[in-house]
C-alpha cells in the first residue's frame, strides 16, 4: 500500500514539475524589447490646429522584438513635460488594434491631448510622449522621448450638446440644479434670454454632478473662470458660439405687441423671468377695414448693443399668412421666429373670440421651452 501511495506522489510531484517548467517557459516568451527609435514626427513639431479644421498627425517608429519572435504590441503615451508617463495625460493602441508601428492621431484627439496638459484656446503647449511594447504584460518603455507643441483653435473640437447658465448673477444663483437652460440654436451656438445683476455667472454642460465649465475672459470663451457683471439688473440675450469661442451679450429693451393694421405697437410685455414676458388684461380690438375685421400682429423687440446703439427684431409666424387659430389649432402655429419688417408679413392672427375683450399675453423665449413660442387667452 505505501509503495502506491509513494507512486501516485512521485507522479504528482513530477507533473507539479512539468508544469511549473511549462509555465515558466511560457512567461519567457513575453519578453519584448523596448523601443531603440521614435521617427516621426520630429521632436518639437509644432502643430496647429485650426477651428473647423480635420487632420492627423502620423507617430512612427522602430519595431520592437519579442524573444518568440512573435508579434509585439504597441501603446503611445503622452505626458506633460517632466512627467514619467506612470500617469499618462492620454494613452492609445497604435494603429491596427495595436499591432503597427504607427498611430494616427486626429486633430481632435491631439486637442483633447492639449486641453489634458492645461493648454487654453487658441494658446500653444508642449507635450511629450514615447511608446511602450509588450506582448499584453511585461510592458516596456522606450527611453527615446520627444515633444511635440500643439496649438489649439479657437474655438472647441469637443462641443456640448446642452449648456447652462449659472453664477450668483443669474437668476438661478449659483444653484447648479437651478441653472438657465440656453437654447441651441445650431451645432455649437446657444442663446438665452434672461435677467443679470451684479455678481459672476459662468456656463455647464449639464446642471448635475461635476460638469465642465466655460466662460468669457473678456476676448474669448475659454474654458472654467466666471465673467464679472457689474450695475443694475438687465434683460440680456446672451449668444455663444463653441465653434470659434465667440461671445456676445445685448440687452433687450422692450418686447412689443405690433399690431399690423395701426402699423405700431399697442403696448409692451413686462420681463417676467426666465425668458419670459407677459401682459395681463390687454385690450384687444380688431381693427375695422372695408372687408371685414383685421386681427392681424407680431413681435417686436428692441436691443442695445454694448455701444449703446439701438436696434429692432420682429418675430412673427413661419408662414407668410394664416388663418385665424381656433380651439383645434397645433401648437406649432403660435412659435416665434425673425422675421423681416414687412406691415403684414409672417403675421399671427388673433382668435376671433377676442376682438373687443382683454386677453393675457405671454412671450416664451425660455430655453426650457424647445421652441420660442408665445400664447394668448381671451378672458
Amino acid at each position: 500500500m505505501k509503495k502506491i501511495f509513494y507512486s501516485l506522489l512521485a507522479c504528482i510531484v513530477a507533473v507539479l514539475v512539468i508544469s511549473g517548467c511549462k509555465k515558466d517557459k511560457t512567461l519567457n516568451h513575453t519578453n519584448v524589447s523596448a523601443v531603440s527609435t521614435l521617427f516621426a514626427p520630429e521632436n518639437n513639431k509644432f502643430v496647429k490646429i485650426a477651428s473647423g479644421a480635420s487632420g492627423a498627425v502620423s507617430f512612427e517608429w522602430e519595431q520592437a522584438h519579442a524573444e518568440d519572435n512573435g508579434l509585439v504590441l504597441y501603446e503611445v503615451a503622452f505626458d506633460k513635460e517632466g512627467g514619467d508617463f506612470s500617469h499618462p495625460l492620454y494613452s492609445a493602441p497604435s494603429d491596427g488594434n495595436g499591432l503597427y508601428n504607427k498611430l494616427s492621431l486626429t486633430f481632435s484627439d491631439l486637442n483633447k491631448i492639449a486641453t489634458s496638459a492645461g493648454v487654453k484656446p487658441q494658446e500653444s503647449g508642449k507635450v511629450i510622449w514615447t511608446v511602450m511594447s509588450s506582448k499584453g504584460i511585461n510592458v516596456q518603455k522606450s527611453a527615446q522621448i520627444r515633444t511635440v507643441e500643439i496649438q489649439r483653435p479657437a474655438g472647441f473640437t469637443d462641443i456640448p450638446t446642452e449648456l447652462y447658465l449659472t453664477g450668483t448673477a443669474t437668476e438661478g444663483g449659483d444653484d447648479l440644479t437651478k441653472a438657465i437652460k440656453m437654447k441651441l440654436t445650431a451645432p455649437g451656438k446657444f442663446e438665452a434670454f434672461t435677467s443679470l445683476k451684479a455678481g459672476t455667472y459662468h456656463f455647464a454642460d449639464r446642471n448635475t454632478g461635476t460638469p465642465s465649465t466655460y466662460s468669457y475672459d473678456g476676448t474669448k470663451l475659454t474654458e472654467a473662470g466666471n465673467t464679472t457683471v457689474a450695475g443694475a439688473i438687465k434683460v440680456q440675450r446672451i449668444e455663444v458660439d463653441f465653434n470659434v469661442a465667440s461671445f456676445k451679450t445685448t440687452e433687450v429693451v422692450s418686447v412689443g405687441l405690433w399690431f399690423a393694421a395701426d402699423n405700431k405697437i399697442w403696448f409692451d410685455l413686462p420681463y417676467k423671468a426666465a425668458g419670459v414676458w407677459e401682459i395681463d388684461g390687454a385690450s384687444v380690438v380688431f381693427h375695422q377695414e372695408s372687408w371685414g375685421r383685421d386681427e392681424r400682429y407680431k413681435f417686436r423687440f428692441t436691443f442695445k448693443d454694448g455701444a449703446g446703439t439701438s436696434s429692432t427684431q420682429y418675430y412673427g409666424s413661419t408662414n407668410s399668412d394664416n388663418n385665424r387659430p381656433d380651439a383645434g389649432t397645433a401648437a406649432s402655429y403660435f412659435y416665434m421666429v425673425p422675421v423681416n419688417s414687412n406691415q403684414y408679413d409672417n403675421c399671427f392672427k388673433f382668435n376671433g373670440t377676442a376682438d373687443n375683450k382683454t386677453a393675457d399675453i405671454k412671450v416664451d423665449f425660455s430655453g426650457a421651452a424647445g421652441a420660442y413660442t408665445h400664447s394668448v387667452k381671451v378672458n
